[in-house]
């Protein structure tokens, strides 16, 4: 089969590798517009059940990601000065560049031929494929090439968002809110390597115009939040990119959606076929299990249009529970000014709350968290379960690498 990814994302490089390994015969191609080793984005955060498909899928790779992503096992929720609240969880997080390189290597050690700085401007430069993948983003132009048979749907959410880095590893998954006279600005920070953290501020939309960041330039922009933000930051810097596409500007999250997902022998995968809101932190988890459903689909039917109506069957019958929680999850934060005059634990504990009811013990995990004794125990069964879960697929992985 001749298939060509176009977008050399997390989605399109996890499938070019998972086509090869179905059948190194194959004849793959990654498209991809943009240079080598630019890529837009800081770190990227998934979770234990991410990890678990990425070793089922592929150990080599699972490994090498296991192997240099940074982990948390607590959240932390500051809130104008008032006593910081400490909310369970735990996860993963890995720079974006750094995954997206494990995957190239892994891609091209499997005989995938990745084009970078080619744009396509029409789909018939790939007339001799089987497969078409559009996995070039959001802001997708595959998706347009040939009008609107995907029939896309985009919603933009009311706050306005910037997506950061700081040159401060912060060691829990951070949330801080600030009141300023313009109203209330916060940021989500979690430290993708030892230096350096993902730092995405968020606020209304008043708030914005009232802090005057329309008028702004770069520079000033980071000035001014770095001075909001000071008593977290520890006196270090707020960084922006200014390579590839341009630079890192305030946006209105996307909401996505298509009400198809293929076309004729091209198909939607990742951010081009749906998003979901970054305060729940499932963009890449979404995008990479997207790649795992259509291979499988693939290997699972001899005939084209069978394998991408089950992929598509399949893959938003997963995503509509996350869709949902996403949905709830931006809107909670869209009404953050109705939220915060709480109590700051009954605050942070609807933030813990955010995407749907949860039961009452959760409460009582949440009350048992803010006493240091009760929170160490709490960090070390964690811990202690993550070590072991970790034991047991590395020994799969070294098993399925002996057959």
């Amino acid at each position: 089969m001749r298939i060509v990814c176009i977008g050399a994302g997390p989605a399109g490089l996890y499938f070019a590798a998972l086509a090869k390994l179905s059948n190194k015969k194959h004849d793959v191609t990654v498209i991809e517009r943009d240079p080598t080793g630019v890529t837009y984005g800081w770190g990227v955060v998934f979770w234990q059940d991410l990890l678990d498909d990425l070793y089922r899928s592929d150990p080599e790779s699972a490994q090498a990601i296991a192997r240099e992503a940074a982990h948390w096992d607590t959240q932390e929720v500051h809130i104008q000065g008032k006593r910081t609240v400490h909310v369970g969880g735990y996860g993963f997080s890995l720079g974006r560049d750094r995954l997206l390189d494990i995957l190239l290597r892994r891609a091209q050690s499997l005989g995938v031929e990745v084009q970078f700085q080619r744009e396509v401007e029409n789909l018939s430069e790939f007339a001799d494929a089987d497969l078409i993948i559009a996995c070039d983003g959001a802001n997708s132009r595959t998706r347009h090439l040939h009008g609107n048979p995907f029939q896309t749907h985009i919603e933009l959410g009311r706050t306005k968002y910037i997506w950061l880095g700081a040159d401060k590893a912060f060691d829990t998954f951070t949330f801080a809110f600030e009141e300023t006279p313009a109203g209330w600005i916060w940021f989500h920070a979690y430290r993708f390597n030892r230096e350096t953290s993902t730092c995405i501020v968020e606020c209304p939309q008043e708030t914005w115009q009232g802090l005057g960041f329309g008028q702004l330039g770069p520079d000033e922009t980071l000035r001014r939040l770095e001075d909001i933000f000071k008593r977290h930051l520890d006196g270090r810097s707020l960084l922006t990119q200014r390579h590839g596409r341009g630079r890192t500007q305030w946006l209105h999250f996307k909401r996505i959606t298509n009400e198809r997902w293929h076309h004729g022998n091209v198909v939607l995968m990742g951010d081009a076929a749906h998003t979901t809101h970054f305060s729940i932190g499932s963009g890449t988890k979404l995008a990479i299990q997207d790649a795992i459903g259509l291979a499988r689909q693939l290997r699972a039917h001899t005939a084209l249009p069978a394998a991408l109506s089950a992929y598509e069957e399949e893959r938003r019958t997963a995503l509509l529970p996350l869709q949902n929680a996403a949905r709830r999850s931006a809107e909670w934060f869209e009404d953050v000014p109705r939220h915060v005059e709480q109590h700051a634990g009954q605050f942070a504990y609807a933030l813990l709350n955010r995407r749907g009811s949860h039961a009452r013990w959760r409460y009582l995990l949440h009350l048992a968290n803010q006493e240091a004794a009760l929170r160490g125990v709490l960090r070390g069964i964690h811990s202690a379960r993550g070590w072991m879960r970790s034991r047991r697929l590395q020994r799969s992985a070294r098993l399925l690498g002996d057959v």
